[in-house]
């Protein structure tokens, strides 16, 4: 049984507020840190990935739509998004090695929680979309086939926090660490033996002037401006998305 779990979920190749979330006290004193998916999909893909190695057996990886689409566009299937295929020219063969490498899900005993699924987006498609307000029929569908004993899912992908139950199943998403929807600071969550959705802040400015000379992107300083503010809320957000989970 895991005591203290910190989950970071799309951090987008956004290395300033992946320092933030990990300089966090409870986020260094954790048992275990999982990510949920969309790791280096962003302006600093190759130093995101290079930190998170250096945390050895302490990180636990689950994959996302993104990295997988970072493996394809090194195969020559271009990404949607102009970021993404910059990013994948950046990898090292051993980046991409381990991005193609990643599970869907994993599944682990977490203190006060009993069984915890960790997926990116629903535990059987890495890019679904399901939302807070969403549906219980929706979530029932997503959640076929789960294992009684899972009593907790953890997913990220829409970059927007929250807790709810789901038919006495609880579903955790600690939004997003370096593309937040709805507020600026790094979001992520801490399981154990309750759940604590978390915002860590840091100087904007200052991020945003770094990633915009450090990355070679020629949109780092847009993206950085667009993102790491947050300029999109939470309801414009639910307003994209919504269509997508079905209603």
């Amino acid at each position: 049984m895991i005591e203290r779990v910190a989950v970071l979920s799309d951090i987008h190749g956004a290395l300033p507020a992946l320092e933030a979330v990990l300089a966090e006290p409870d986020v260094a004193a954790a048992d275990l840190i999982v990510l949920t998916g969309d790791i280096a999909a962003g302006p600093q893909p190759v130093e995101v990935l290079d930190l998170l190695a250096s945390l050895g057996d302490r990180a636990c990886w689950v994959g996302g739509n993104a990295d997988r689409e970072l493996v394809e566009a090194r195969a020559g299937r271009p990404a949607r998004i102009e970021v993404s295929d910059w990013a994948a020219t950046q990898l090292r063969d051993d980046q991409v090695a381990r991005l193609a490498a990643l599970p869907p899900t994993v599944t682990l005993p977490v203190a006060g929680l009993g069984e915890v699924l960790f997926c990116h987006a629903t535990p059987r498609d890495d890019e679904e979309v399901v939302l807070v307000d969403s549906r219980l029929e929706r979530w029932a569908e997503v959640f076929a086939g789960l294992p009684a004993e899972v009593g907790t899912v953890v997913c990220g992908h829409t970059h927007m926090p929250f807790t709810r139950l789901v038919d006495r199943r609880l579903v955790v998403n600690p939004g997003s660490v370096g593309m937040p929807y709805g507020g600026s600071g790094a979001w992520w969550a801490l399981l154990g033996p309750g759940v604590q959705l978390r915002r860590t802040g840091f100087d904007v400015d200052a991020a945003c002037a770094r990633v915009a000379a450090e990355s070679g992107f020629p949109g780092a300083a847009a993206w950085a401006d667009e993102y790491l503010r947050s300029r999109h809320s939470d309801a414009d957000a639910r307003t994209v998305f919504g269509p997508r989970d079905g209603r």
